[in-house]
């Protein structure tokens, strides 16, 4: 690889000689030429100058500055070398933060730092090693391509990687787009679309490649060969979203499936098995309700069948007292006749005893 740019790391009294590579390519992206629609003849941009209309070589291109009143300074590469930045040739790191403090908004261009000879190797495996035993990255600032710029330096496969950023006043703020609307987002709703996330399973980097560019490729070889380009695969289309509830439930679906998980009998249980997982996420609160209704109308109906054997005990028992004491009321009354009875007849023999005592006295 050709270094875009040599110059050295600045950790703390530590000078870290460093020769910078660029970390991407895009040369397999597909690019086109532009052409004459009529007769299909290349069409070139040729630097011209505008004072004497000719055309201008490419080592006769320089640097300017437009100022305010639209005036061009001319800039020469003796002038910016001239100015009084340390970070012309230097990288200098401000401070060690989390990676998870720097919004991925201001990532910029990636590169990869090699050491710059043989002194430079030690202190660079030791910033590596720093860096990666802390889990944390490098900010600093560095002079590149004519502007100055932030940095973020970090381990990666042994190797110092280091991301140009963007200034934070160059991110534009979201309020514009986000939702004026207040959305309210229901807990089933977000536990649905968490199961989505998590049935959509791991990313496999190597099934990921380019389908425009192989579309492409193949249009054209069709188009050397002089036969018809084949015909287009029809794109699944996303039909109107009526239930989200359905939408998400379907989705999950489809990832298991797609990942093997159902299919035949063992699709039916797969469907099963959704429904087992997916639909009572859906009504978790209906269904804790309707276990709690059930539990209470469940301990109801038993107290109800309690009181009533109760009840139903109380019952009879009264009933048998109330005979028994009928009963006894009863023999009672009959002894009471009885026994009535017996003392009117003593009364009435003791008078017929007492009237034939008087008789004989008075015949005497």
């Amino acid at each position: 690889m050709r270094s875009v740019w040599n110059g050295s790391i600045s950790f703390g009294l530590v000078s870290i000689p460093v020769k910078t590579y660029s970390a991407t390519e895009r040369t397999a992206s597909v690019s086109f030429v532009r052409i004459h629609a009529k007769d299909g003849g290349r069409i070139h941009y040729r630097k011209v100058c505008e004072l004497d209309g000719e055309e201008v070589p490419t080592e006769e291109v320089g640097k300017g500055y437009q100022a305010a009143d639209d005036t061009i300074v001319p800039i020469t590469d003796e002038d910016l070398a001239k100015l009084p930045l340390p970070t012309t040739k230097t990288l200098t790191i401000l401070a060690f933060v989390g990676a998870d403090e720097i919004d991925p908004l201001q990532l910029d261009k990636s590169y990869f730092l090699g050491p710059n000879g043989v002194a430079a190797t030690k202190p660079y495996a030791l910033l590596r090693d720093a860096l990666e035993h802390q889990e944390k990255v490098a900010i600093g600032k560095v002079a590149m391509h004519g502007r100055e710029t932030l940095a973020m330096l970090r381990a990666h496969d042994g190797a110092i990687a280091m991301h140009t950023l963007l200034w934070p006043d160059q991110i534009r703020s979201a309020n514009a787009v986000a939702p004026s609307e207040k959305v309210e987002i229901r807990e089933n709703e977000l536990t649905l679309a968490e199961t989505l996330m998590d049935s959509l399973g791991d990313l496999d980097e190597s099934e990921l490649h380019d389908d425009y560019r192989e579309a492409v490729e193949e249009l054209v070889t069709a188009k050397l060969e002089g036969g018809e380009p084949a015909a287009p695969r029809a794109a699944p289309r996303g039909g109107k979203v009526i239930d989200l509830m359905a939408a998400l439930e379907n989705s999950v679906r489809a990832a298991r499936e797609s990942r093997g998980e159902g299919g035949g009998a063992a699709g039916e249980d797969a469907d099963e098995a959704d429904q087992a997982s997916v639909t009572p996420i859906g009504s978790r609160k209906t269904a804790k309700k309707a276990a709690a209704k059930t539990a209470s109308g469940g301990a109801k109906k038993a107290a109800a069948r309690k009181t009533s054997r109760s009840a139903a005990k109380k019952s009879a028992s009264g009933k048998t007292a109330a005979s028994g004491g009928k009963k006894t009321a009863a023999g009672g009354g009959s002894g009471g006749k009885k026994t009535a009875a017996k003392s009117s007849a003593a009364k009435s023999t003791a008078k017929k005893s007492a009237a034939k005592k008087t008789g004989r006295r008075a015949s005497a």
